[in-house]
């Protein structure tokens, strides 16, 4: 079979013939329709993670979209961060138990797109950071996959408003796409600054902010939460550190709260996928997307390890 393989951590894979998998005890076949090019799976291919440096050769992919006898299901791997392949191939073997049935009239693309990324953007709002209606959300990093997502579910779950804040142009247009009601520009790491530009953007204080950077972002926006707000950080791509002042916690008596997928049940984990799933079916939930040819998966790589394509590669088999 045709599988992506990557055969050094650190270099570009390279799509070849690797063996069809066999699956073991609890594991079931999956043929693969759709596969997405995650930052997870670009991290744990550059040996720099915190799983550490990856077995090799194998075929990365994190999570995917595909038919086990003729049902179609998404399924997660633990590709790059224990032994073992991934979705990236034209078939994968995976513990029957890390698959979930999707509804009939899914899109594999949409929902491989939408994926983990849009699990944690909804976990990290309801049940994390517990969003309630009629509250005001700050979502940071609002151009990417998470961030676009969180626009969404966040007007979907009866947000009031939602400011979104996001580095370049074209971040700005996909968070604004996707329904944000005011758009900030991250062009400053000066804290005082990017926290007025939040600031006015809001209507009266925030009470909840998405976080997937971390850094000066994270402490801007904790200046524009109100008494009791929330930051839930799910990332950090901004910095490892964040320049958050006790005054500001205590001042308002602030929750920042941690969020990782890897701390959810398989049931929260299905129950969030089932959720996204159905807004997706309904209208409600996008976020941008490339569809790729298997075979096309080296280019596609690089471009989103460099930066030059920031919408989600979704490769696709010919199945």
């Amino acid at each position: 079979m045709r599988a992506v393989q990557l055969h050094e951590a650190g270099h570009p894979p390279v799509v070849g013939h690797w063996d069809p998998p066999q699956p073991g005890q609890g594991e079931v076949l999956v043929d693969v329709l759709a596969a997405p090019i995650t930052p997870l799976d670009l991290l744990c291919a550059s040996g720099s993670s915190y799983f550490g440096v990856p077995r090799t050769p194998y075929v990365p992919g994190v999570q995917g979209v595909g038919t086990v006898d003729g049902e179609l299901v998404w399924f997660a791997t633990s590709a790059g961060m224990a032994p073992g392949d991934g979705s990236m191939a034209e078939q994968t073997a995976v513990p029957r138990t890390a698959t979930v049935r999707l509804p009939d009239g899914a899109s594999p693309t949409v929902v491989a797109a939408l994926g983990l990324s849009a699990v944690a953007a909804w976990m990290a709002l309801r049940w994390r950071g517990e969003l309630v209606a009629g509250e005001q959300v700050v979502v940071l990093g609002a151009g990417g996959v998470v961030g676009q997502a969180a626009v969404q579910i966040a007007h979907h779950s009866g947000a009031r408003r939602v400011v979104a804040v996001a580095r370049s142009l074209q971040a700005q247009s996909r968070a604004a796409q996707a329904g944000a009601d005011a758009v900030v520009a991250l062009d400053t790491e000066d804290v005082a600054t990017l926290a007025a530009r939040i600031a006015d953007a809001c209507d009266g204080p925030a009470d909840l902010v998405l976080d997937p950077l971390f850094g000066a972002p994270a402490a801007a926006a904790a200046r524009t939460l109100g008494s009791g707000g929330r930051l839930v950080n799910l990332g950090s791509s901004a910095g490892e550190t964040c320049p958050l002042e006790s005054a500001t916690l205590r001042s308002k008596s602030l929750r920042v709260l941690g969020y990782t997928n890897n701390a959810l049940t398989h049931e929260q984990r299905r129950e969030a996928l089932t959720a996204v799933v159905d807004l997706a079916l309904g209208g409600h939930l996008a976020v941008d997307h490339d569809v790729v040819p298997l075979h096309e998966a080296t280019g596609a790589w690089q471009r989103q390890s460099e930066g030059t394509r920031h919408a989600r590669a979704v490769l696709v088999t010919d199945r």
